[in-house]
């Protein structure tokens, strides 16, 4: 080995979101590497589709576009997107109930205790108090289809939230790819058709194009998608099976026409539980994003895109696309000189826009712990329990949907009430049951808000709450969050329609 250990060359098999969001970044440091800089080659084949990873997204990402330097206009002009203040449920808890998932607080912090907890200790003694959603500026401004991002200055309505977008994420794929070359990355086009191994440590050495390039490297990115060449074929890492826990395994997705210009353009992803699954709507300035994510075992496909179609509301512009999957991820998604990003280490459904999350996080922790050619095991330890701890919270998030629901209508839902759970998750959900508190088992996952979102919208109440919190009087405490009712609702009147703040700001060039 040279005097100098550090990574020549990386390969990153596989283009589309994960592809993609991977290379932007590693161009973006070895752009200011000068002579000492990693080569970085991707290699996508045309012959090969793209899952499309999705078309909503969580707040993080904007942090991630702005390390990159993006144009957040421009940005959203390319991509055809739109502005994302959270997600409203139908039908979750039970048939004919709605709850939003709105991203931010409910308001500001009281004797240094949880809004939400003083809410529901008021609640229990005025009649009539207005929903703890009515403090929630997101929650707010998404019910009445309006937009603008957060100001800056001290803490205020006008700034207790925050968003994310809603985008074509073959357009986002492009948009980062075009980031990607100008900076140097290599792009290839090639169907890889073997994998070669060093025989002395079983490390990749190369992997083998049809055409009969073979491509060396030191690092090797495994954005194959469900395929999972290098992670799960090459380095045989096994993948853990959460169907029993997350029982969905199929999907179909349609675009349809953009609702005219008389209906609103609502700033937020939509889910509507069915029979035997859920439906999304993401709404796109040149379209509208649908799919039904449902179990085969208690539906046919048929039916299912009679039910996917039968919930559009504006005509389809193509025939649903089918898409099969396994909720689980690898064991190890660093094993060797492989890391697998995206859907090669793992799948999630997309009930809470967590892929291209897991995704960017992948991203993130990779350069973090970013190895030489030394590849000290450590490093891949480190990435591995990091990983693991998330997809692991990410999955009992999603989970909690399902099990909290009092629906017993149909063979899922009479599944999801009775199926067995993680202790991790049976912990938080009766902690929170019995005194109002909340477990956060991964600091970079789902905060708190998130969770008290999800339980109080889908009907738990806790049998008894911080007893810190009974210091202040009721009659001060309504009066605060009259106070605050008042401020939110003042901030959201001024603030445009969501459609019109697009029109004036970011309106896309037709496609």
């Amino acid at each position: 080995m040279s005097a100098d250990p550090s990574l020549r060359k990386v390969v990153i098999v596989g283009g589309g979101t994960a592809g993609w969001m991977a290379a932007a970044p590693l161009a973006q440091r070895f752009e200011r590497a000068g002579a000492g800089r990693c080569e970085v080659v991707l290699i996508e084949s045309p012959d090969i589709g793209t899952v499309g990873v999705g078309e909503a997204t969580l707040p993080p990402i904007r942090a991630y576009n702005r390390t990159l330097g993006l144009d957040g206009a421009d940005f959203v002009k390319r991509t055809q997107g739109s502005f994302k203040l959270g997600i409203e449920f139908k039908n979750w808890g039970r048939v004919g109930h709605r709850f939003f998932h709105g991203f931010g607080d409910f308001g500001p912090a009281i004797e240094n205790r949880a809004p939400w907890q003083h809410w529901l200790r008021l609640s229990a003694v005025v009649d009539g108090l207005p929903s703890y959603e009515d403090w929630s500026t997101a929650t707010v401004m998404a019910h009445q289809h309006r937009f603008t991002p957060p100001v800056e200055g001290p803490p205020s309505a006008a700034n207790a939230y925050s968003f994310a977008y809603h985008f074509d994420a073959g357009l986002y794929a492009a948009y980062l790819r075009e980031y990607a070359t100008a900076r140097g990355v290599q792009r290839l086009e090639g169907l890889i058709v073997d994998v070669e191994l060093r025989p002395e440590d079983g490390f990749v050495q190369a992997v083998k194009l049809a055409d009969g390039r073979r491509i060396e490297g030191d690092l090797f990115i495994d954005c194959s998608g469900f395929r999972a060449l290098l992670i799960g074929g090459a380095m045989q890492s096994p993948f853990e099976d959460w169907s029993a826990l997350l029982p969905c395994n199929s999907a179909l997705a349609v675009p349809s026409e953009r609702l005219g210009p008389s209906s609103p353009l609502t700033p937020f992803t939509t889910s509507t539980a069915h029979a035997a699954g859920w439906q999304w709507r993401i709404p796109l300035q040149h379209r509208t994003g649908n799919g039904h994510v449902y179990c085969s075992h208690f539906i046919s496909d048929d039916e299912a895109a009679a039910t996917l179609l039968a919930g559009l509301d504006s005509p389809a512009l193509d025939t649903p696309r089918q898409l099969r999957f396994t909720t689980g991820r690898r064991k190890a998604g660093w094993v060797k000189n492989v890391v697998a990003i995206g859907l090669a280490g793992g799948f999630l459904e997309p009930l809470e826009s967590t892929s291209i999350q897991l995704i960017m996080d992948g991203v993130g922790r990779l350069l973090q712990l970013w190895p030489d050619r030394q590849f000290k095991p450590h490093l891949a330890a480190e990435f591995n329990r990091l990983m693991a701890r998330q997809y692991e919270s990410t999955r009992d998030f999603i989970a909690l949907h399902y099990k909290l629901t009092e629906r017993r209508d149909s063979e899922l839902w009479r599944y999801c009430a009775a199926m067995p759970i993680p202790d991790n998750l049976a912990h938080q959900i009766e902690l929170f049951r019995e005194s109002g508190r909340v477990a956060i088992f991964d600091p970079d996952s789902f905060a708190e808000p998130s969770w008290v979102s999800l339980f109080l919208g889908l009907g738990v109440r806790p049998a008894s709450l911080d007893p810190a919190i009974d210091q202040i009087p009721p009659e001060a405490l309504l009066q605060h969050f009259v106070r605050l009712r008042q401020a939110i609702h003042q901030t959201v009147a001024a603030v445009p329609d969501h459609g019109d703040y697009i029109s004036r700001h970011v309106r896309a060039a037709p496609l």
